[in-house]
């Protein structure tokens, strides 16, 4: 159980929310493990099996309380919330700024472009002595060239169109090395470049599996706070595409997904019969591989670090959340500027 941004998460297989007074009192097993007064609080976001008592929901309803229920993986189920709501308000809001969106894609891309470089340094801190030399050389060329680019999003007076090559081109540079990163011992495993459509090698396979329980737990973000989901700011509005869900993805891509892909493989965690060639040439994970990765992917979430901006400790699991309540929190006028999340 925490709480951050006036929100209380609930985070504990088989606690117990119940109303005491103008209280939430948490049980776990009949014990009290916390008591936060309603005035303290904007909304409670309990995930997994978590039971709430219909006194408390009812209270928090007439308290102007929201109430989202997520499951187990972080899946959206439901929202609720009394008479009067501002959703309305925010989703105009949100609207108004996907037709000029300028400064929230610079910040989704400088966060993303950043994230990235840092995943790059990493990697030549963590493994840089025991390159070829071309190898390492390349990717400093990558890191040094990320940094310009970062530098020109910063500063950058052009339109979105502008921006959005910026961040293609970051992509490209990016992936242009990421076989680099790759220390299986398996020749199978290796990457030759971004496929998606289907995924033509174990790389691209586990990448895109991670991409997508990333966009799960953003568009579940969105809408818990009250974002519609698919009018987004750096995407273009797409029939069926989550678009506001990739935005917000983007600023995790590099550490929530990319760098847990290189643990799996370099730790030897997944190797290469856990992956299954079908016809066509797709390759995907097997089920005992999926299985892996979702293990890994819930340990991933519980990790904590410090929110850059919040300057507050949160699992990793929750930071598409606050990042959501932060992006309301600007579109609503409270915030000058959406801030990005930045990891270091």
């Amino acid at each position: 159980m925490k709480k951050l941004l006036n929100t209380l998460y609930v985070t504990t297989e088989g606690m117990r929310l119940r109303k005491d007074g103008e209280n939430i009192v948490a049980e776990l097993e009949d014990d009290e493990r916390g008591r936060v007064p309603f005035h303290m609080l904007g909304a409670v976001v309990t995930v997994g099996p978590v039971s709430v008592s219909p006194a408390l929901i009812g209270a928090l309803a007439r308290a102007g309380i929201t109430l989202v229920l997520l499951d187990r993986q972080g899946r959206f189920e439901a929202r609720v919330e009394g008479p009067v709501s501002g959703n309305v308000l925010l989703r105009r809001a949100q609207y108004r700024a996907s037709e000029q969106p300028t400064d929230i894609v610079r910040s989704i891309v400088s966060a993303k472009i950043a994230n990235q470089r840092v995943v790059l340094q990493r990697a030549l801190r963590d493994y840089g002595a025991d390159m070829p030399d071309e190898q390492r050389q390349s990717l400093e060329t990558a890191v040094d060239r990320l940094d310009q680019i970062l530098r020109r999003v910063a500063f950058m007076n052009e339109g979105i169109d502008v921006m959005r090559g910026a961040e293609g081109e970051a992509a490209q540079r990016y992936f242009a090395v990421f076989g680099s990163l790759i220390r299986s011992p398996d020749p199978e495993i290796r990457f030759e470049g971004r496929s998606r459509r289907p995924p033509l090698d174990p790389v691209n396979a586990l990448l895109s599996f991670l991409y997508t329980l990333l966009t799960h737990d953003c568009r579940s973000a969105a809408e818990s706070v009250g974002l519609d989901p698919a009018v987004g700011f750096l995407h273009r509005d797409r029939p069926g595409r989550p678009g506001l869900a990739l935005d917000l993805m983007e600023e995790f891509r590099p550490v929530l997904a990319d760098r847990l892909a290189l643990s799996l493989i370099n730790r030897r965690q997944l190797r290469s019969g856990d992956f299954e060639t079908r016809d066509g040439g797709a390759v995907l994970l097997t089920e005992g591989g999926r299985k892996t990765v979702l293990t890994a992917w819930q340990e991933r979430k519980k990790e904590e670090r410090r929110h850059p901006f919040l300057d507050e400790t949160a699992p990793l699991g929750l930071v598409p959340y606050l990042q959501a309540q932060l992006l309301a929190r600007h579109l609503r006028g409270d915030l000058d500027a959406y801030p990005p999340w930045f990891w270091k």
